[in-house]
């Protein structure tokens, strides 16, 4: 007898979601919530994933970026994307009109419905990691959830809180039924091996491995650092991402 591979995926995933609180009434989870779907897509990434199948740092004018979230979307259609996630800084609004303009498209494109990408909520947040300011990554949470509020107004108030240790930010992704991945790891002023040991000790759930270190065209992890964070990342388990980190207006390049 075969076996319905959706079927399955859809209960696990209905699973997570009872067993950490998030329910919905239908107990069906928004695809921009999947976690589960997002975290065996993080599984699968390499060197050749991003920019032109996949790309989980991407900024819009919500916050520093320069494009407009409909713009992103275009951009990505044109490309061929498979998924993406839009992580503007301390705001989901450019993910919301992203996902608008998403769900406009469908509608008016149905025979091509099955080729658009999916699109996954997130959001860049601003920690204290070892005693330095870093950036976390938060995918596939639920946008509406209220302990991730105050990460999301737009601003940075919450720095003068508690809410800013890296600790918290990450059990505020994770009660949201989000992943928090630690971004660009070797940018930061202690030594990468410590920031990602550390970042593992607090329950990070992925490291952005592949990374573009030096503004390259075409875009390209920089290997040499790469490869062993990677090789650190791996070691202690964690998921391994990728993404541009664009702020300008070409989202295969990092400005």
């Amino acid at each position: 007898m075969s076996v319905n591979l959706t079927s399955a995926s859809e209960l696990l995933s209905r699973w997570f979601h009872i067993q950490t609180g998030y329910v919905k009434s239908s107990l069906l989870i928004p695809p921009a919530q999947d976690r589960l779907a997002l975290q065996q897509v993080f599984q699968t990434l390499n060197a050749r994933s991003c920019p032109q199948s996949y790309n989980f740092h991407l900024h819009t004018r919500r916050s520093d970026g320069q494009l407009e979230p409909d713009e992103v979307m275009q951009q990505v259609m044109e490309i061929g994307l498979k998924g993406l996630a839009i992580t503007d800084h301390h705001t989901t609004q450019g993910y919301k009109e992203a996902q608008h303009w998403l769900d406009q498209w469908k509608q008016n494109h149905p025979e091509l419905a099955n080729t658009a990408p999916q699109l996954w909520t997130g959001a860049e947040i601003n920690a204290q990691l070892l005693g330095v300011d870093v950036h976390i990554l938060g995918y596939a949470f639920d946008p509406d959830a209220a302990c991730l509020q105050p990460y999301l107004q737009g601003d940075t108030t919450f720095l003068r809180t508690e809410a800013y240790y890296a600790e918290n930010v990450i059990a505020a992704i994770q009660e949201a039924g989000g992943l928090a991945v630690l971004a660009h790891p070797a940018r930061y002023r202690r030594p990468v091996n410590e920031v990602i040991t550390e970042a593992a000790r607090l329950g990070m759930d992925g490291i952005e491995v592949y990374y573009a270190y030096r503004h390259t065209i075409p875009w390209l992890p920089t290997a040499e650092i790469v490869n062993p964070v990677k090789q650190l990342t791996d070691s202690y388990g964690l998921l391994n991402t990728c993404g541009t980190d664009t702020h300008g207006r070409d989202v295969l390049l990092r400005t």
